[in-house]
């Protein structure tokens, strides 16, 4: 049996294992936030893409299967504005990949919902009573965190940089989630959108570590048990681990997402041509086509609108031309795992790697 070094994140959220998994939208199951849970970890249900009923029978799912502590994940991004003259540069931009299919660029795009944390979700977290709620894109206004904590909930952030580390904590965080460079999907930058400021997980989890005093989460890359404890003897209390639980059976993934982790071998690039705002993903056409030149697509999530016909077109024909395919530097890591396994395993293997040789 392993003695973690840094037990504040067990403790906090009543786990076993310093081991979270990463809430990914779209991707992340009941049965995998299970598993991930059961084996003692922190499984985490993504929300931002789900109605209110969707939640509460996701929950609901979960909880019929255990009782140990789970997370609910949000996003809280400010709201998009909607720019004419954006919309109609984007869709100019993509005019030739429309002609390519005989689409007309000018067709009307479906809606994008993707509601920031209000007090709808308030309601539900109140409802629901999850041990932990976590967010993305910073923290909503003070009034909806006072009343996620008032339902006994712990609150965690996202911080790509010290300053919104320090941010998070002044503004009631129980615990910080240090996300590196290397993590896939969308950054979770909130106080500066220059990607210039992006460290490295094993340069920024330090920093952010000796900057707060609630114990610290790392992502980015993490991918195998070398990974968490690199992270733990940085002074994270625990690691958050993303793209490796994506081959897991449980995932929800296209086969066409699945085959290009399993392909990818680390060509990753970050890019705002999917939803707006900087996100990694495998470089397929698109980002080889147009990441390097100077593009301003709509506001998040206003600009994947304009991609979702491509989308229609290309993905029955087995092309992954125009689909986000999130992922994470540490994709060549993966394994085909089932996720409750692999969240044992990366435990084991933490702890192997940490003893003296």
């Amino acid at each position: 049996m392993t003695t973690w070094p840094d037990r504040r994140i067990l403790d906090l959220f009543g786990i076993d294992l310093p081991i979270v998994q990463a809430p990914m939208a779209g991707a992340v199951t009941a049965a995998m936030v299970t598993a991930v849970s059961e084996a003692g970890g922190l499984g985490s249900l993504p929300c931002a893409t789900l109605t209110m009923a969707q939640i509460r029978a996701e929950f609901g799912a979960i909880l019929q299967r255990t009782s140990r502590p789970v997370g609910l994940n949000f996003f809280c991004h400010a709201p998009p504005v909607v720019d004419a003259a954006r919309e109609a540069a984007w869709r100019q931009l993509l005019a030739p990949y429309y002609a390519e299919f005989g689409l007309d660029p000018g067709m009307p795009a479906p809606a994008m919902p993707l509601e920031p944390f209000g007090a709808a979700h308030c309601d539900l977290v109140a409802s629901l009573k999850p041990e932990v709620v976590s967010f993305h894109f910073g923290l909503p206004d003070a009034g909806l965190c006072a009343r996620v904590k008032r339902s006994g909930a712990r609150i965690i952030s996202s911080a790509t940089t010290v300053e919104e580390a320090v941010w998070l904590e002044r503004n009631g965080c129980d615990a910080i989630i240090a996300q590196g460079w290397e993590a896939g999907g969308h950054r979770a930058m909130f106080l500066s959108d220059d990607v210039g400021t992006q460290l490295g997980t094993l340069a920024l989890v330090p920093q952010i570590v000796d900057a707060v005093a609630v114990p610290v989460i790392a992502a980015g890359g993490i991918a195998d048990g070398r990974g968490v404890a690199a992270a733990l003897a940085q002074g994270a209390s625990a690691a958050q681990v993303g793209t490796a639980y994506l081959f897991c059976p449980e995932a929800s993934l296209a086969p066409l997402h699945r085959q290009a982790l399993k392909a990818s071998r680390g060509r990753t690039a970050v890019t705002r041509l999917f939803s707006g705002r900087p996100a990694r993903v495998v470089a397929n056409r698109l980002v080889r086509e147009l990441g390097a030149r100077p593009v301003d697509p709509p506001d998040f999530p206003l600009a994947g609108a304009a991609l979702a016909p491509l989308r229609s077109q290309s993905e029955p024909r087995g092309s992954d031309d125009f689909t986000a395919l999130w992922c994470g530097q540490g994709a060549h890591l993966g394994r085909d795992l089932p996720a409750g396994e692999l969240t044992r395993r990366l435990a084991e293997e933490a702890g192997a790697a940490a003893r003296p040789r």
